[in-house]
């Protein structure tokens, strides 16, 4: 594991760190501005007086932090795989490249000592779950690792309330963000509550304090912040598109990991990129109260 010497310098002063996934760079947006919206996060964090620590495995090396020319590498080469935590030990071992997941980013934060991981929607229980026994590695993974994770929820394709009824079967925590609704990734809200809300940056770092007093099982905390009203997608668009998509997925027999990405480029043809926006307005106010949470830690 190579850190940058910026990143292993906060680290040992204690300083505030932020992590960030280099999936979303390599194959959630497309060129260029994939490389423009990678500088942007990092430059919130920065601005928010943390450091940026985005994670990749760069031929077979993994890589807690990156320099520009490796930024730019993760979001330019096509031969840049899609690795879960699962992947890790394979894409060592063969030397491979990839840009890390939910799942990977966090394992591999919490490996190096980061405590706060900013990303846009986590993964979870898909729709119809009963049939398929579906569901992302986020969930288990999240489960057995200490980390404080900054989303807008989980992906609205999802089944939401299954997802947390999961999540709370697994003992992980969740923090509305001066919310008392789940936030729905694209939407404000999901409509599904949430038991604790909290309304700062220092009421976060006092719960994951408690979490460190307590001891007992390494699960991470999830602190859900919800897009800002004027920037969400249309609830109504959204519901129509998704059900579109949903009954074009079933047409297809489209199944299993095939799913979440069919359904999330689908939303994004049929809103003329208006889901793209609510998602990369996300992840910017994930990134900047992540910033905030390290600080106040």
């Amino acid at each position: 594991m190579l850190l940058t010497e910026e990143v292993q310098e906060a680290l040992t002063d204690r300083r505030p760190v932020v992590a960030l996934e280099s999936t979303i760079i390599a194959h959630g947006l497309p060129r260029p501005r994939n490389l423009a919206v990678a500088e942007e996060l990092e430059a919130l964090v920065r601005a928010g007086g943390a450091v940026p620590a985005t994670i990749a495995v760069l031929d077979g090396q993994i890589r807690i932090g990156l320099d520009k020319d490796q930024l730019e590498r993760v979001a330019g080469d096509d031969s840049v795989r899609k690795l879960g935590h699962r992947d890790l030990a394979p894409a060592l071992a063969a030397g491979a490249s990839g840009a890390t997941t939910v799942s990977a980013t966090a394992f591999l934060a919490a490996r190096a000592g980061i405590r706060v991981f900013a990303t846009g929607g986590l993964g979870g229980v898909h729709r119809e779950w009963t049939e398929t026994h579906d569901e992302s590695a986020d969930l288990r993974l999240l489960a057995q690792t200490r980390i404080t994770v900054v989303c807008a929820g989980v992906k609205s394709v999802l089944d939401v309330p299954a997802t947390l009824q999961r999540l709370e079967t697994l003992g992980v925590t969740i923090l509305g963000y001066r919310v008392d609704r789940f936030p729905g990734f694209y939407l404000r809200s999901s409509g599904e509550p949430v038991d604790w809300t909290v309304r700062s940056p220092a009421e976060v770092a006092a719960v994951m304090h408690a979490q460190e007093r307590l001891g007992g099982p390494e699960s991470a905390l999830i602190v859900a912040q919800p897009v800002s009203e004027d920037e969400q997608l249309d609830p109504q668009l959204h519901d129509r598109v998704l059900a579109e998509a949903l009954d074009e997925c079933r047409e297809r027999g489209i199944s299993g990991q095939a799913v979440t990405p069919f359904l999330l480029d689908h939303l994004m043809r049929r809103t003329q990129g208006a889901s793209l926006e609510a998602n990369l307005a996300a992840v910017r106010g994930n990134a900047r109260l992540a910033a905030d949470i390290a600080a106040a830690l």
